[in-house]
């Protein structure tokens, strides 16, 4: 049975390869670049190149940038006491949607994950310790994702940290809003009742 021409196969399978994008998805997102004119392919094309030749780690906290010091770095109205740790750039942005948090972040760039080969120099934990120097960091939150990897990551660097008099905190993680207990793992159980507090 004759496929598709090899040029578009080759594209299919590059766009199958991104992360979430199975292979019908492939084949659209394909079919929609075939349709575009050549100006909307070039500024397509630009806007990769410029993303990457232009964004860098911020040298503070390794959040994506366009900067050598990110605009939340930055910003003078950020409570610089705390640092909230996370595992992805991201990470940064579900929480800045929240209007809740006016700390500072530390992006980490993976999870400690022996099992797939990254050990902890592989991430941006050196860059972390060194920004805990001072007395004006107070507590690190530890917002790495619920998983084995994260779990464990949290862990070995809150025993680099308590030495340094930071005070090191959790997420609380527990069951959704909505969400029925009788669903729920016995994981997120013990999660939301260690998480519980006072109302």
């Amino acid at each position: 049975m004759p496929g598709f021409a090899p040029s578009l196969e080759t594209l299919i399978d590059k766009l199958a390869s991104l992360p979430s994008i199975g292979r019908k998805s492939a084949q659209r997102l394909a079919f929609h670049f075939m349709s575009m004119s050549d100006d909307e392919v070039t500024s397509f094309k630009e806007a990769i190149d410029n993303a990457r030749n232009n964004v860098k780690k911020c040298i503070v906290c390794c959040n994506f940038s366009d900067d050598d010091v990110c605009p939340i770095c930055r910003s003078k109205e950020r409570n610089r006491s705390t640092i909230c740790v996370v595992e992805d750039p991201r990470d940064v942005m579900a929480f800045e949607r929240t209007h809740e948090y006016s700390g500072l972040y530390h992006v980490l760039h993976g999870v400690i994950s022996p099992m797939n080969d990254v050990n902890p120099e592989d991430i941006c934990i050196k860059e972390l310790i060194s920004r805990l120097s001072g007395d004006e960091v107070t507590e690190v939150i530890m917002a790495t994702n619920p998983t084995v990897e994260g779990e464990a990551t949290a862990m070995y660097i809150s025993k680099l940290i308590k030495p340094l008099g930071v005070k090191v905190s959790r997420l609380a993680y527990g069951v959704p809003v909505g969400a029925d207990l009788e669903y729920a793992d016995e994981f997120t159980l013990i999660r939301a009742m260690e998480g519980r507090k006072d109302i």
